[in-house]
């Protein structure tokens, strides 16, 4: 039998304090008051004393409440019942549906032993040209979505949701605006995609300390359907509410502040939850893409900051578009040589003439004469912008790169794009 404790030392916020002995980290609690029991887990142990984040929040708790230890982590249910379903961070359900108790797993797991991975190789195909070509996903990849609040990262990820070609989708929505919860909720349930996908959500009016929840529930899901042979994409949005809930959590523990004020693990707390990224020697996959909206679109700020150290790549979102330059998938070269042979030399070529066209688009605005050259650069530029960087257009991989081979020769001469003849010879296209 538990032990019960029936004294409350401390409330600070949404966490309280509780002398008790044989206490894990993590461990999860149950706190009786006159209006109910809400749980609580633990975030901290020093000595005797044990520091608890109360999940929903620390209103109606007094001093003589019920405090009892449940001897295990937070748990969640899994399987193929969560299809289709909407919870919170807590995994209660939000769309009026059945509480679920089978399958039940620990959440906040490690990652999963190197020797079990695979190197990742397998491409996710979205669609998207500028992902697509010239910063493929792959399979098992951990990637970043680094925006600013207001750009359209949410509808991105609910484009890739709808046509990555992926078993099983699952949200975790952090500090989401309700606007912004229905909205993946209508869109993939209008075009069929629901029925593979799991929400766990978190809106901003909910209490901060449920925010924490959102990515280990997520991940300790993905993680089961991923044992079971499924390739999974885990959508989290937007990772700088997690790290601000962690902030506030920090401050309220009186804990040293580091950088700007988050705490100092900030990194190894990030890294927990991307490292869950894998692809399995003889079961399915887990590939994550998280959004994180940079504050004053400060990459330097410490969130995209130690992200950056953590993820292989990044992609930029500015101004509605995937930036060209600054985007990255590191682990591209894995598929390219896989998709087709022109692949890599299309991805190569494109750039460096829009690099070369935004040079002559600086020119042009300074007033400096166009050369021949510069005016092929300047409307190649503006074909490269509508066809490929917006992200309206919704065109497989294989359509996109002979697409691109029409622009290069609606463009340029063979000569002017540096392309090896037998590539020309063989991708060229040919005039009627």
């Amino acid at each position: 039998m538990n032990k019960v404790y029936t004294s409350i030392s401390n409330i600070a916020g949404d966490v309280i304090t509780v002398e008790a002995e044989g206490v894990g980290y993590n461990e999860i609690a149950q706190v009786t008051t006159s209006r109910g029991t809400s749980l609580a887990q633990v975030i901290r142990i020093e000595s005797n004393k044990v520091y608890l984040q109360v999940f929903a929040g620390s209103k109606g708790i007094s001093t003589g409440d019920k405090v009892r230890f449940l001897g295990h982590p937070m748990r969640i249910s899994s399987g193929e019942d969560l299809l289709g379903r909407i919870f919170n961070g807590s995994g209660v359900p939000l769309d009026k549906g059945p509480s679920l108790s089978d399958y039940v797993v620990d959440i906040g797991g490690p990652p999963v032993n190197p020797v079990k991975r695979i190197i990742p190789r397998k491409m996710i195909r979205t669609n998207i040209p500028m992902i697509d070509i010239f910063n493929s996903l792959v399979e098992s990849q951990k990637l970043p979505i680094f925006s600013i609040a207001g750009e359209p990262y949410n509808e991105l990820l609910v484009r890739i949701a709808q046509q990555a070609e992926v078993d099983i989708i699952i949200l975790g929505g952090m500090g989401l605006k309700y606007d912004d919860y229905l909205f993946f909720r209508d869109t993939l349930e209008e075009h069929g995609s629901l029925s593979r996908a799991v929400f766990f959500i978190h809106t901003a009016a909910d209490p901060i300390v449920e925010c924490l929840l959102v990515p280990d529930v997520t991940l300790a899901v993905a993680e089961q359907f991923a044992l079971r042979n499924k390739r999974v994409l885990v959508l989290l949005t937007d990772m700088t509410n997690f790290c601000d809930a962690l902030k506030e959590i920090s401050i309220t523990m009186e804990q040293i502040p580091s950088n700007r004020g988050y705490p100092g693990d900030l990194y190894s707390q990030l890294a927990r939850r991307y490292e869950k990224a894998v692809d399995f020697e003889t079961a399915g996959s887990i590939t994550i893409l998280a959004a994180t909206t940079m504050p004053g679109d400060d990459v330097t700020h410490p969130i995209p900051d130690n992200t950056g150290y953590i993820t292989e790549g990044q992609l930029y979102l500015k101004a509605g578009v995937i930036e060209p330059f600054g985007s990255l998938s590191r682990l591209k070269q894995q598929v390219n040589a896989k998709t087709r042979q022109d692949h890599r030399t299309i991805m190569d070529t494109m750039i460096q003439l829009f690099a070369s066209y935004r040079e002559s688009l600086e020119k042009q605005s300074m007033g400096f004469q166009m050369s021949a050259w510069d005016k092929k650069l300047l409307h190649y530029g503006k074909i490269f912008e509508e066809e490929f960087m917006s992200l309206k257009v919704n065109i497989p991989l294989e359509k996109a790169l002979d697409r691109a081979w029409e622009v290069l020769a609606e463009c340029f001469t063979p000569e002017e794009t540096g392309i090896k003849k037998t590539i020309i010879d063989q991708f060229w296209p040919k005039r009627q």
